[in-house]
């Protein structure tokens, strides 16, 4: 990485904006953030935020979710975990915690405030961005979204050919919960998945 993004991620590391300084209830846990940026991958993936597993293993996408994700891709978790490969930055950087329902609770608002554009500024490389759920398509995509995950995912064509600057390519969120949505949209695999992998290899290859 660059000496100035290494800097950055010295003060990511040591965040404690959710605890001290909370939009609303502060974060119930003490911090752990986990984000993996890169001043030379050109493939960013921007997910929501880490899950129990990945709050304490500390790396991305270390649990069902990350293997499934893994076979979208079509790579192995040595080329995932490679920082000269991909950029893992995912839209909240701690654990936020659980709902009533046990289900996790969406990703801190602080995160994306403080430290996304100053990440982004200092990834100049990247040229694709896996916008992973509603909340990283919200900050990558703006107006281009649609007015659902589904709407948005399904015109996945016209936002990689209209994206200004890195292009960006919506996805699902690769929870085995979203195994039905799959299912009732069969596009996804037979069409969506087979150009991503194309374009992946491209880059790493």
């Amino acid at each position: 990485m660059s000496a100035e993004l290494d800097r950055l991620v010295v003060e990511i590391k040591g965040c404690r904006i959710c605890v001290d300084h909370p939009l609303g209830k502060p974060l119930p846990h003490e911090p752990r953030p986990v984000v993996v940026p890169s001043s030379r991958a050109r493939i960013l993936i921007a997910g929501q935020a880490p899950g129990t597993r990945v709050h304490l293993s500390g790396a991305p996408f270390t649990d069902a979710s990350g293997d499934r994700l893994r076979d979208w891709l079509g790579v192995s978790p040595e080329a995932f975990y490679d920082p000269e490969k991909f950029a893992i930055v995912p839209m909240g950087f701690c654990f936020p915690g659980q709902d009533a329902k046990g289900g996790d609770l969406p990703p801190r608002r602080e995160c994306a405030l403080a430290w996304r554009a100053r990440l982004m500024g200092l990834m100049p490389q990247i040229d694709v961005v896996l916008a992973i759920g509603q909340y990283a398509q919200r900050w990558h995509m703006g107006a281009a979204r649609g007015s659902s995950l589904t709407d948005t995912v399904a015109d996945w064509r016209s936002v990689w050919a209209r994206s200004s600057g890195p292009h960006v390519l919506p996805l699902p969120h690769p929870s085995w919960r979203n195994t039905g949505w799959i299912k009732r949209n069969p596009w996804f695999e037979m069409e969506l998945l087979p150009f991503l992998r194309t374009e992946i290899q491209s880059r790493l290859s």
